[in-house]
């Protein structure tokens, strides 16, 4: 019973894990990267589709990006979202290929993005001490069913998954931001 309540505990420390790297994908580095793009929609065929499914995305060099649509019908609707969109970049469009070029990250932009990353790493922290705490209740609730030794052995076993979570997290975070503030 209590294994099953630490499996779940580091099925869902390592899902908190996933959920901070793709949050990671998102943040621009001054790098091209295809990542950058998976929250653009385009309104495509009448509904709202990921851009990622109506055309190729592949890096030319650290600064451009190439968006090669499938439908060449869908270039004027890839560009207009490209440009709505939070990215602050401009597209370029020439009929047949979509290039985006990543401006140099200034100085104090490197900073806002370094931010940024901290407080997506502060929540996946807190996210998995909730996760802790939800563990830790079930356990208690156990308490009928199993001796004190067992409880305490398993709140010590989740202390441990937290606190390697965290770690990671944490690691993952210093790699981002060496990432962001590299020149």
């Amino acid at each position: 019973m209590i294994n099953e309540v630490i499996d779940s505990a580091k099925d869902q420390m390592e899902a908190i894990r996933k959920s901070l790297q793709h949050e990671f994908s998102n943040v621009r580095t001054g790098r091209a990267s295809a990542a950058v793009f998976d929250r653009v929609s385009v309104d495509a065929y009448g509904a709202q589709m990921p851009l990622n499914q109506t055309a190729g995305i592949r890096a030319l060099d650290s600064q451009t990006i190439a968006i090669e649509p499938w439908d060449k019908g869908l270039l004027s609707a890839i560009e207009k979202a490209i440009q709505s969109s939070d990215l602050g970049i401009n597209p370029s469009n020439d009929g047949q290929v979509i290039r985006v070029t990543f401006p140099s990250l200034t100085g104090e932009r490197r900073l806002e993005l370094t931010k940024l990353c901290k407080t997506y790493a502060e929540e996946s922290r807190v996210r998995a001490r909730n996760v802790r705490r939800d563990a830790n209740q079930r356990i208690d609730k156990m308490s009928k069913d199993i001796s004190e030794d067992d409880i305490r052995r398993g709140e010590a076993e989740i202390q441990k998954i937290t606190d390697a979570a965290i770690k990671m997290i944490d690691d993952d975070l210093k790699s981002k931001e060496a990432e962001v503030m590299e020149v």
